[in-house]
């Protein structure tokens, strides 16, 4: 059996030839090791050994998103919402300190918000050290955000380019966060638990708001993506130590 095969026995339950080995992220997000941007920690040639063993010797999974060219950026900013998005979002980036710092000002509702973001070059990690929202006036004003601003391109074309470039080296999953992710990672954690709990009726409206758009997508990709494997990551913000997984489950049955 080939990777692409073996890797689609093992999820419908099938035998296989013998176990699947998938490094997850290594050989499955975006690393370039020829890109030479300093902040690109693949091209440290320490990385070489298990790049190569990955992209050569496992069953491979690429994360792929259909709107973002990584999954962990908040938007892409080619997508259709920017318009709309910039006449209350202000973006500025810089260096300081030998690190890229992201300044994100949301004006809406009569309020001023701010998130800041840390990248170090040495550690393919972006840490919030700002979160935008923390407050309960923080969330009604961001509810006032019309839904134009969430507006994202919707792009199954590199999805496909990618399966073609794998060949029968792998198979391609789909990237996507969950509405609990999209509302959870605008707080800091002590402010997203509290509030979850405490302020249930308002956190739903903004799982709601950020829902429709997710559910779009979802949608569409899957009717143009039929059978492939998907990737959700977010539930665990709904799960214990942080807050009681039925908490949610009363909380999730509205949605589309």
């Amino acid at each position: 059996m080939n990777s692409k095969e073996r890797l689609m026995a093992t999820l419908r339950g099938e035998p296989v030839d013998r176990l699947a080995v998938n490094l997850y992220e290594i050989g499955g997000l975006v690393m370039d090791p020829q890109d030479p941007d300093r902040f690109n920690v693949y091209n440290d040639p320490s990385w070489k050994p298990l790049l190569d063993l990955a992209g050569n010797h496992t069953d491979l999974i690429r994360l792929r998103s259909p709107v973002r060219k990584e999954s962990h950026l908040a938007w892409d900013d080619t997508a259709d919402g920017k318009i709309a998005r910039d006449e209350f979002f202000e973006i500025d980036a810089f260096e300081e300190d030998d690190c890229r710092i992201t300044r994100i000002t949301l004006t809406v509702g009569g309020r001023t918000m701010t998130s800041i973001t840390r990248r170090e070059p040495n550690v393919d990690t972006i840490w919030t050290t700002e979160h935008l929202l923390k407050s309960k006036e923080d969330l009604l004003a961001y509810l006032q955000l019309p839904d134009e601003v969430f507006a994202e391109t919707i792009d199954i074309v590199p999805l496909l380019e990618e399966e073609k470039r794998l060949g029968d080296r792998g198979i391609v999953m789909v990237d996507t966060e969950d509405p609990i992710c999209a509302a959870a990672t605008l707080f800091g954690m002590e402010d997203y638990t509290v509030l979850a709990l405490t302020e249930q009726e308002l956190f739903h409206r903004l799982l709601e708001k950020l829902s429709r758009q997710i559910w779009c997508r979802t949608e569409k990709v899957a009717a143009e993506l039929p059978g492939r494997l998907w990737r959700i990551y977010g539930p665990e913000f709904a799960t214990e130590p942080y807050l009681p997984p039925k908490h949610w489950c009363k909380r999730l049955v509205s949605f589309p």
